[in-house]
């Protein structure tokens, strides 16, 4: 679970790992988008995001996606409380929604 402060403007990821036919599959052509609900909730707004190079994370075969939040920045700005913290890919005929982890807000 990642933690920030509701006045901090920085970067919220998510590791993917995909596949195509059993093997690895780098997704960092494909749109991401990232959306955050109260926990129990499904997503209903979505902000582009983007990925963070494309490599996989040194030693695996895991990507980081990642989107800018905060005060002045392009995704959205998040009051105090926990969120979970949503992923589509978009790719051809795959759209997966994934819930990747949690987020606190302070």
């Amino acid at each position: 679970m990642q933690t920030i402060d509701r006045d901090s403007r920085e970067y919220v990821g998510a590791e993917i790992t995909a596949t195509v036919q059993g093997q690895p599959y780098n997704p960092t052509s494909d749109p991401v988008e990232f959306a955050f609900t109260a926990i129990g909730r499904r997503p209903d707004t979505w902000h582009q995001g983007g990925w963070d190079g494309d490599q996989p994370l040194p030693g695996t075969r895991t990507y980081r996606a990642q989107l800018l939040v905060g005060p002045a920045s392009t995704g959205p700005t998040l009051t105090a409380g926990r969120y979970t913290v949503w992923v589509r890919i978009t790719d051809n005929p795959e759209q997966p929604v994934i819930a990747v982890g949690q987020l606190t807000v302070t």
